[in-house]
């Protein structure tokens, strides 16, 4: 089993647990919605870009609606749980498209309520967490009105996006994960000018 994979059933383990009608960080998104999303980027390759392209948006969230709406919650778990099927490009890239986005959600199920703490992951989804910010970082935080720089929690530097002032972001790669994906539900330090800090939380991130 990859660590994707691992994530995957550990996610729906979750989401069996909480029910679908539980609260995620995804604005506006109960765990059904969460569940369906999963569903359409993998199973719906007609929708899958208007998950990260606006203009296109529109119809990505009316398939997940039907999606959500046209079956039981059963049947979406499987669908997750089962992963991409065989046409779906996701197939090919499972290990390294969705480890991070099945932490991510993950995690938007865990820390939606009152009291969460972060998990103890094992050193080997931590460095495959760690080896893709890099990448992720500089496709989420190009809006952010400063330089960014991302730094583990013993000071090593792991990646630096953007102009102008800079603002160091601190916190174990999991959490750092959390906040390019755009989560506040993150266990991070800021350091840099104070209204720059402040920009930087209230501009967007996330593709």
């Amino acid at each position: 089993m990859t660590l994707a994979q691992r994530e995957r059933s550990a996610l729906v383990d979750t989401l069996r647990n909480v029910g679908p009608g539980a609260p995620t960080l995804c604005t506006g998104w109960t765990t059904r919605d969460l569940a369906a999303h999963l569903v359409v980027r993998e199973r719906r390759l007609d929708a899958t870009p208007g998950i990260s392209m606006g203009f296109l948006a529109g119809y990505t969230a009316k398939v997940q609606h039907q999606t959500a709406q046209s079956h039981s919650w059963a049947d979406l778990l499987e669908m997750v749980a089962s992963g991409p099927p065989v046409y779906s490009p996701f197939k090919l890239i499972d290990a390294v498209a969705n480890l991070g986005e099945m932490y991510i959600h993950h995690e938007d199920v865990r820390r939606a309520v009152d009291g969460w703490q972060p998990r103890v992951l094992d050193d080997a989804t931590i460095v495959a967490l760690r080896r893709q910010l890099g990448v992720v970082s500089r496709m989420t935080l190009t809006r952010l009105p400063a330089r960014v720089l991302l730094q583990s929690s013993d000071g090593q530097r792991i990646a630096e996006v953007g102009r102008g002032e800079a603002v160091t972001v601190t916190g174990e790669p999991p959490e750092l994960v959390l906040f390019v994906a755009g989560r506040d539900a993150a266990r991070i330090e800021f350091d840099g000018d104070p209204q720059t800090i402040a920009a930087v939380r209230a501009a967007p991130r996330g593709l």
